[in-house]
């Protein structure tokens, strides 16, 4: 048995044209990150009659305040806003690894070693 046969074929480094279209996507992510107003982590939930409450997360502890009617749409929409920014985040990511994994050559892996098995006694 050859020494090449045990490792994979090598991945081929990304083309020209590949590099640019994850290029041009990455830039669309940043251009959407841009667009996004102000974000806020946490949950609002009705609280009858006519009130709100935002709850979240601070150093491990659930804090919870009352909003008004107003004050909930605006971080209704600043939490939908964080979950884009998160979702965005997650993209972009994933992009930055397939480009720098793939546009320069990584190591070479060596073969496995095989251990004789030994039997038990």
């Amino acid at each position: 048995m050859s020494e090449g046969q045990n490792n994979p074929p090598a991945k081929a480094p990304l083309s020209e044209a590949a590099a640019q279209r994850l290029q041009e996507r990455y830039q669309h992510l940043k251009t959407q990150l841009l667009e996004l107003g102000w974000i806020a982590q946490g949950s609002v939930m009705p609280q009858p009659p006519r009130a709100w409450r935002l709850t979240r997360k601070v150093h491990a502890k659930t804090v919870s305040m009352a909003l008004s009617e107003q004050q909930a749409a605006l971080f209704k929409q600043a939490i939908a806003n964080q979950r884009k920014l998160e979702s965005l985040l997650r993209k972009m990511r994933a992009l930055s690894k397939q480009v720098l994994l793939k546009s320069v050559p990584g190591v070479k892996k060596r073969p496995r070693q095989k251990h004789p098995k030994t039997r038990l006694s």
